[in-house]
């Protein structure tokens, strides 16, 4: 069979355009079609090892997973992971190029489609189909010159495309028409059909919106998305969603929001548990009094961990430590809960030398090279809160600018430099996606129940399990409110 795509563009950011590719993915899988996510430039701090140690965003592992795919850099050749305003780190086919301003990184826009398409090539020659993803919307005029994620992949990729609006955020008709109406006409050509995603009451109300859009733009609409909650990551962005209230489980989680939050997916694992809240707090005052306090990971951890110290919000950790609360560091969260951090190459940040919570007896170092592995290991201290939990093993993976030694008990069988420590309430290791580990995170929740007097859970919650039935749950909501034969016709599959 030859190859053959389809673009996903968006009306704009966080208007759903992964999930949908995500379920797209899910229902070729599905019907027999070896299919194929890409994304040639995502700009994310959620991010993800391969088994062959390299970096990719997140949102594509999702869409990986959901075409029974594993991960690869080639559906994800550049990744953008800001760390100060105006810089990001280039992560090009899954290593660490060097740091980059937006013009440095424009002006070598040229190579870097040389580049995609290198990567794209192998998906070319290896599946049926690529259900290729752009980012933010196709009509930014100003960034359109040397496009290589929307308009200009769609014509690198002979590629064509539906449209992905909004109808949550208001205004959606007006969305799609100004976003149609400012492409050039060959590349408005390329759009197929419209999907207006996230809607929410009678769609019959709707019809006659549809019917003017239409006529309008020239281009059916081939369906409209119900507004639903999956047990599926979203987008790459930590938006306001994330900070909204919510009502209080048994078990009260709080996590504190550096400013340069990165792999805030590691605690969607704790979401599933259903006497479980999760939340994310900025203020001090949000903190309140939770079972466990959470320290993400950060891109900027020495400029992170100094906000947080000018906030009150270090000072607040560490009198809840003092209070017994667990506190739980993962990466740069992690490295906060030492006595100091080092950063004399300015990897990081402009400044040298921080001091850490203290909470941890270690101290960390960042390199110049940047660690990035998969892990898996057996807890092997007995001590603290863990106490046990000897044995347990855990699978996940690396993404760390420094190294971290110290005087506290090592967390993992067979590591030198630590990759994880303990002492009595307080916890940390570098190790992303630990909370997704079933054993581990039902034995760690039920010693809070039985420290709150609440009964403990026998079955194990089997993560991997739930998102492998969401992404069932997101294919059959796309095949009941899609067209999907004019999908296919559109894809050119049969």
């Amino acid at each position: 069979m030859k190859h053959k795509n389809l673009m996903v563009y968006g009306t704009g950011s966080d208007v759903g355009k992964s999930v949908i590719v995500a379920g797209l993915c899910r229902i070729l899988k599905q019907d027999g079609v070896r299919v194929c996510p890409f994304k040639s430039q995502n700009m994310a701090l959620n991010s993800y090892i391969t088994k062959d140690g390299k970096e990719m965003g997140r949102a594509q592992v999702v869409q990986a997973e959901a075409a029974g795919l594993e991960p690869d850099v080639m559906m994800n050749p550049i990744l953008l992971k800001p760390s100060t305003d105006r810089k990001a780190q280039v992560i090009l086919h899954g290593k660490a190029l060097r740091n980059m301003d937006a013009r440095e990184y424009f002006t070598n826009r040229g190579a870097m489609k040389i580049e995609v398409m290198k990567a794209y090539n192998k998906i070319r020659e290896n599946y049926d189909v690529s259900i290729i993803e752009g980012a933010g919307s196709p009509a930014e005029i100003n960034l359109k010159v040397d496009d290589l994620v929307n308009t200009g992949m769609a014509e690198m990729a002979d590629a064509p495309a539906v449209l992905v609006a909004d109808i949550d955020k208001g205004g959606v008709f007006a969305s799609i028409y100004g976003t149609i109406k400012l492409l050039e006409k060959h590349e408005s050509a390329r759009i197929k059909g419209v999907i207006i995603n996230k809607f929410r009451g009678d769609v019959t109300l709707l019809e006659p919106g549809l019917r003017m859009i239409e006529e309008k733009i020239n281009i059916p609409v081939l369906g409209v998305i119900p507004y639903i909650q999956l047990g599926i990551e979203e987008e790459d962005g930590f938006g306001d969603r994330h900070l909204e209230k919510k009502a209080r489980g048994a078990i009260d989680i709080a996590v504190i929001v550096p400013k340069r939050i990165s792999n805030f997916t590691d605690m969607d694992a704790l979401l599933r548990h259903s006497d479980v809240t999760v939340r994310y707090v900025r203020k001090v005052h949000e903190i309140e009094n939770p079972d466990v306090i959470i320290l993400p990971g950060s891109k900027n951890t020495i400029e992170d961990m100094l906000d947080l110290q000018q906030r009150g919000m270090a000072e607040a950790v560490i009198k809840h430590a003092k209070n017994g609360v667990i506190i739980f560091g993962i990466c740069g969260g992690f490295q906060m809960l030492g006595q100091k951090i080092q950063d004399e190459f300015g990897i990081e940040s402009s400044i040298q030398e921080i001091t850490g919570l203290g909470l941890l007896d270690i101290e960390t170092t960042m390199l110049k090279e940047k660690t990035t592995t998969q892990f898996e290991g057996l807890l092997s201290c007995n001590t603290g809160f863990l106490q046990g939990m000897t044995k347990c093993r855990i699978k996940g993976y690396e993404i760390h600018q420094g190294i971290t030694y110290g005087n506290e008990a090592n967390l993992f069988e067979g590591t030198e430099a630590l990759l994880g420590a303990i002492r009595d309430n307080v916890i940390g290791t570098y190790i992303h996606g630990v909370f997704d580990n079933s054993d581990f995170t039902t034995e760690f929740l039920n010693r809070i129940r039985e420290k709150k007097g609440i009964t403990k859970v026998d079955e194990v919650f089997d993560y991997d399990a739930y998102k492998q039935g969401e992404y069932d749950k997101l294919a059959l909501l796309l095949r009941e409110n899609l067209d999907m034969r004019a999908i296919y016709n559109i894809i050119g599959v049969e």
